[in-house]
């Protein structure tokens, strides 16, 4: 897809005139404070004086991070996470990128691999994955090496991408009859001669033989849950998915996060979806919450990740803060590297 060129910030609609109802009173407007256990969906929250341009002028600012000067705690060692859930559209794909822009941006090495033939994961990051264009697939069935297929994200410092192309869709059946079918992407990832601190694997919505190779290569999974009771109802099976895998395959695999995404404050059932799997997840779900937020959605159009399109929106600071946490937990939690 042509890379256009990218908009101005541009406030979210209604954000200059509406003030949110979960919004607590300012200090010294006669309002009544708000109670301690107050969790704020408009993230970070700013002085109410401030004008909305100037907010997302700051937030622009720190999230793009143009100086190059702010960084994000890089982790002792590699950490590969596969970003899975076998409910399709539930944000894999728009997390996958959004956190490794957002953690390229601030001094982080990372590679993304495209596991879903779809290829929305390379459209997202503008890498050309027509046919004919070296993908994952020839390393799955080919075992052309990892650094051969890999591409450098235009305008985004360490960032790569291996692209998927369609031929990736014949894969699950050419898999079916090939040595150690299950491990084709570890070995691949084991082997790549660089240094990344972070490798995210977008995986397809489905749990077969593409989703078990990136469950095998990697240590921790990502869970990205849509706030809408479907998506708990799957959720289950997966993670028996992921049980068996560490049985069997991976002892070194955990569920290290949970990531709440497509989050609608006006409705009870995102609460009470957030409430349900932050109790039975814990400390695993991150604090931060993707809202709904048509910047995120519009952002893939132009080739590119909320983080760049619209800097200043509430999709763009919320993917940076929950990139945040993860760094932040890879440095007090350090993991084994996969090499």
């Amino acid at each position: 897809m042509p890379q256009q060129p990218t908009p101005h910030a541009v406030p979210d609609a209604g954000a200059a005139t509406v003030v949110p109802s979960d919004t607590p009173p300012a200090a010294g407007h006669g309002a009544e404070a708000a109670p301690s256990t107050y969790v704020s969906r408009e993230t970070p929250t700013r002085e109410e004086d401030d004008p909305p341009l100037a907010m997302e002028a700051m937030r622009a600012v720190q999230i793009l991070n143009p100086s190059g000067e702010v960084t994000m705690p890089r982790p002792d060692r590699t950490r590969v996470m596969c970003v899975a859930n076998q409910k399709g559209g539930v944000g894999k794909t728009t997390t996958t990128v959004n956190l490794a822009v957002a953690l390229a941006l601030h001094g982080n090495r990372v590679l993304v691999v495209d596991l879903d033939p779809q290829g929305n994961a390379s459209t997202g990051l503008n890498v050309p994955h027509h046919t004919g264009i070296p993908d994952v697939y020839d390393c799955l069935i080919d075992s052309v090496p990892l650094e051969e297929v890999a591409q450098a994200v235009e305008g985004i410092p360490n960032l790569w991408c291996v692209p998927a192309t369609i031929d990736l869709a014949g894969a699950e059946i050419e898999l079916v009859s090939v040595v150690a079918r299950e491990s084709r992407l570890a070995r691949a990832v084991a082997a790549y001669p660089g240094h990344f601190d972070y490798v995210f694997i977008d995986c397809p919505p489905s749990l077969g033989l593409l989703t078990v190779n990136a469950l095998v290569a990697a240590q921790e999974v990502l869970i990205p849950i849509q706030c809408e009771y479907y998506a708990l109802e799957g959720l289950n099976q997966l993670i028996n998915n992921i049980n068996l895998v560490r049985q069997h395959l991976n002892p070194k695999l955990e569920v290290s996060t949970i990531l709440l995404t497509m989050y609608d404050r006006r409705t009870r059932l995102a609460d009470a979806v957030e409430q349900d799997v932050r109790n039975h997840f814990g400390d695993k779900v991150l604090q931060a919450v993707i809202p709904r937020n048509v910047r995120v959605s519009e952002a893939p159009s132009y080739g590119q990740s909320v983080m760049t399109y619209d800097p200043g929106s509430r999709g763009a600071t919320s993917y940076f803060e929950a990139a945040q946490e993860i760094a932040e937990r890879g440095v007090k939690e350090p993991v084994s590297r996969n090499a």
